[in-house]
């Protein structure tokens, strides 16, 4: 699994509208509204780099009201949780057999 945090610089007046688009993208399994130099913060997660590629310039990039994007890739997930399994859930369904 791929986990990718992407930076947004949205339009400040829509934000709200912004993070439920974000949240429509399959993809994307958070958005947090920050404070600082981002506006909202995006946790993607996928099973291939070209997935993220297209999910990061197509998906994302056709919601009208973000206008700047960074994306970090995440090498290691520390957490007190089990992140693998609790974001393999349903993971394979749909996928071709």
């Amino acid at each position: 699994m791929i986990t990718a945090i992407v930076l947004c610089t949205v339009d400040r007046r829509h934000i709200p509208e912004t993070a439920q688009a974000l949240l429509a993208v399959e993809e994307v399994s958070e958005v947090y509204s920050v404070a600082g130099d981002w506006d909202i913060v995006a946790m993607i997660r996928v099973r291939e780099h070209e997935q993220l590629a297209a999910v990061v310039t197509h998906k994302l990039g056709s919601i009208g009201t973000v206008t700047r994007t960074t994306t970090l890739i995440a090498f290691r997930a520390y957490s007190n949780y089990d992140l693998e399994r609790l974001f393999a859930v349903g993971a394979d369904e749909g996928r071709e057999a």
